[in-house]
């Protein structure tokens, strides 16, 4: 009973995070897009106000005029609408359901024992700390190096570094999926901390001024901007990681650390693409297509490199003289040893239960992708299903999946 309700929150979290995520990217994207394509007001009432960039557009049937002050506007108006609790409820959202779907079974979602074999709080201890120690080494490396000259460079080269090194430590410690996830939710942490300890208090310092009456430092914008940039080059990243969980190849390659890396940086590159290419279009800088161009690239190399291998004629020959027909008495040894700690009278983890021959019938196509196609199950391989007995499960269903 508790796995069913365990399921429920799962679902339920994740139906929250896909909504508030899309509701915080959504508004991260938007303004990228807006300051990239502000032109210098024409009006000169405008500009009187301290206007420095303006943008016309149309949507909905309707015509909107939205203007940029330079640091601020000559007074507040009576509503100002802040945004911050999109990012706080993706990462509330996103973090429940990395706690109920990891953190909650650690030994069985978190735990690879062929990498590291600790104990389920050392584990989860370990885990956290990587969202931790990533935000607080990244906030180091903006203070120290981003206001220096070419500070964005040096940034950048400094905080790719530092991933790499992250995605390569959390791939060597965790179980494969875990581990994207966990990169993924290490860079979300860092974008949701950047709006609460450094967006959102700055521009709480700025409007407390304005309303003192007092002169606005313009640091606070400045370093607001620099940390909400940083946040729209992590976004495709970090949904590239949240995704993959559902692609096994991915994830359990042997070198899935660098596939984990090279699809970030994919990510990351396309997305400069179209931050430039706003700037572009105004005359402000060269068409971005290089790093359209470097992205794609990179994703189908990564296409090529995890191609599965042909298989031989002489393998295919040994293959087909072995698929004599295996009968559900056959498989049944297979899946007590295997399978039955997990979906067996006691436990029916993701509400499956395998002890009988009408239920392994009822989920005849879901052990084939799983244990076969997908190769996921059992989770992280934690009772030792062989690379013969995936072959016996294959036999049995390509066979029709007989259980009488």
């Amino acid at each position: 009973m508790e796995s069913y309700y365990l399921d429920w929150a799962n679902l339920l979290l994740r139906w929250v995070h896909v909504i508030t995520a899309i509701a915080w990217i959504g508004s991260s994207f938007y303004f990228v897009f807006l300051d990239s394509s502000l032109t210098p007001p024409v009006d000169e009432d405008l500009k009187k106000q301290g206007v420095s960039g303006e943008l016309w557009a149309v949507h909905g049937g309707g015509f909107y005029h939205p203007v940029k002050f330079n640091v601020s506007p000559p007074q507040l108006p009576k509503n100002l609408h802040w945004f911050y609790w999109e990012s706080y409820s993706t990462w509330l959202s996103g973090f429940s359901l990395f706690t109920v779907s990891y953190l909650w079974s650690a030994s069985t979602y978190l735990i690879d024992k062929s990498r590291m074999d600790w104990a389920p709080a050392t584990a989860i201890v370990v885990a956290l700390s990587f969202l931790v120690v990533f935000w607080i080494l990244y906030d180091l490396i903006c203070r120290f190096f981003g206001q220096r000259k070419n500070g964005d460079a040096i940034v950048g080269a400094l905080v790719f570094t530092l991933v790499c090194v992250a995605a390569w430590l959390a791939c060597h410690w965790f179980a494969g999926r875990a581990a994207f996830l966990l990169v993924g939710a290490m860079l979300a942490t860092t974008m949701s901390a950047s709006v609460f300890f450094w967006i959102i208090p700055g521009q709480k310092k700025v409007v407390a001024a304005i309303k003192a009456g007092e002169p606005v430092d313009a640091i606070h914008g400045q370093r607001g901007k620099q940390r909400s940039v940083h946040n729209t080059y992590f976004t495709l990243p970090v949904l590239f990681a949240m995704l993959s969980g559902h692609y096994s190849f991915t994830y359990n390659h042997p070198q899935n650390w660098l596939v984990l890396i090279l699809m970030m940086f994919a990510g990351a590159a396309i997305r400069q693409f179209f931050v430039l290419r706003h700037g572009y279009k105004l005359g402000r800088n060269r068409h971005p297509f290089a790093y359209a161009l470097v992205g794609v690239a990179v994703i189908v190399a990564v296409i090529v490199w995890l191609k599965p291998v042909p298989t031989s004629t002489a393998m295919l020959d040994n293959t087909a003289a072995s698929t004599a027909p295996i009968d559900y008495q056959t498989l049944q040894v297979v899946l007590a040893q295997r399978c039955y700690l997990c979906h067996g009278e006691k436990v029916q983890m993701k509400n499956v239960r395998l002890d009988s021959p009408q239920l392994v019938k009822t989920n005849a196509q879901n052990i084939y992708l799983q244990a076969v196609v997908n190769k996921v199950m059992p989770m992280n391989n934690a009772t030792g299903l062989t690379e013969t007995e995936r072959q016996l499960i294959k036999q049995w269903f390509e066979a029709g999946a007989k259980v009488d």
